[in-house]
């Protein structure tokens, strides 16, 4: 009975083998038709994919090209084509535009007051102070900033206008980042009141030698008369160093130290000017200026003038006062820094005229003083177009 039941199943496994045989060649036979069809329609896909990509690349490399030479065009271009071409070649240069008007020329009105206090009024033994200045503007040094950004100053009592103070603030910040500290504002604003009594003091101490006129004449050597006094402008300072901690610090000369040398090379980029350079003082290259500045003495004053005057005063070593005689006589020029125009500076003539229409471009940052010499001196930054 087994061995008949074992005869039939040998055929149906046959059967199987061979019918799975069979299927597996058909597959066989059809997979390439299935499969190759599929491959090619994804490398199609894909190649489409690749040429899209690089379509767009090279459109966007074209969009960039444009740009790119539109703005090497604007850059190349004058500000204004009538102007004389500066020098291309040379990395700062003061170019005289006193024959040309402003470009696309608008009004502002304003009035002296509001001008007075914004770094270029002339104070000197020749010209005094105005006599509306306000003096209620001025600030506290040592109160302003607060922490890490706190300023040292000799006592409560040493004010500076709110301008005077902040590039100062900068310039501190940026001294004490590369490693310089201990600045110690000794004196920054005084009265009219504290100048006669500093007066007053010099003048009494005098008057055992000269008398008369020659009285007056020796003791404005040493100290301005009232009102005469670059304190009384609220926009000057005397630093030196201290530190508490290490009486030493204090002991050296200032103009001879690390940090004297820092603030002297640096203080023009923060709008501040070294007020009275001398013969090899403070710097090695600093030429006596005392005949302009009417000031002999060694004094570490410094005078906020404003980002625009410092820089061109700078480059072109003038004080305040070859400054504004400079502008006296060329009334509207550019500087540019590295064939790129920095700043564009005009002055307007208004006398004694309490309100008056300012004479401006259409840049977006400016900003006028008063030169207390019967103009307002108005300065265009471009260093951020």
């Amino acid at each position: 009975m087994s061995r008949a039941k074992k005869s039939k199943a040998v055929p149906i496994v046959l059967v199987l083998t061979i019918l799975l045989a069979a299927l597996a060649v058909v597959c066989f036979l059809i997979n390439p038709l299935v499969i190759q069809p599929r491959k090619d329609a994804i490398a199609r896909s894909n190649a489409e994919a690749r040429a899209a990509v690089e379509k767009r690349n090279q459109e966007a490399d074209i969009q960039y090209q444009k740009l790119l030479s539109e703005a090497e065009a604007k850059y190349n271009t004058p500000v204004n084509p009538a102007w004389p071409e500066n020098d291309h070649k040379l990395d700062w240069e003061v170019v005289d535009l006193s024959q040309f008007p402003l470009q696309d020329q608008t009004a502002v009105h304003s009035s002296r007051q509001a001008l007075m206090y914004n770094g270029m009024l002339l104070v000197n033994p020749w010209h005094s102070r105005p006599d509306d200045f306000n003096d209620s503007l001025v600030v506290g040094v040592n109160k302003a900033y607060k922490g890490d950004d706190k300023i040292q100053a000799k006592d409560n009592n040493v004010t500076l206008l709110p301008a005077a103070l902040a590039a100062l603030h900068d310039a501190l910040m940026d001294a004490k980042a590369a490693g310089m500290e201990h600045y110690l504002v000794e004196e920054g604003y005084r009265t009219i009141e504290k100048q006669q009594e500093y007066y007053n003091k010099k003048k009494e101490k005098l008057s055992s030698k000269y008398s008369g006129e020659a009285l007056e004449e020796a003791t404005q050597k040493e100290v301005n008369y009232p009102g005469r006094s670059e304190y009384n402008s609220g926009l000057s300072f005397e630093l030196r160093l201290y530190d508490k901690n290490d009486p030493d610090v204090g002991s050296p000369k200032y103009s001879t130290t690390p940090e004297g040398k820092w603030m002297n090379e640096n203080c023009w980029k923060y709008g501040l000017v070294f007020r009275f350079p001398q013969n090899k003082w403070p710097l090695e290259t600093s030429t006596d200026k005392s005949f302009k500045t009417g000031v002999s003495v060694h004094l570490n004053v410094y005078r906020y003038v404003g980002k625009g005057n410092a820089a061109i005063m700078h480059y072109m070593d003038f004080t305040l006062e070859e400054y504004i005689e400079y502008l006296e006589e060329h009334p509207h020029i550019a500087l540019y820094v590295n064939d790129k125009l920095q700043y564009e500076v005009y002055r307007q003539v208004v006398g004694d005229a309490e309100e008056f229409d300012i004479q401006k471009t259409n840049t977006t940052v400016w900003e006028s003083s008063l030169d207390n010499m019967g103009g307002i001196i108005t300065v265009f930054d471009n260093t951020e177009i």
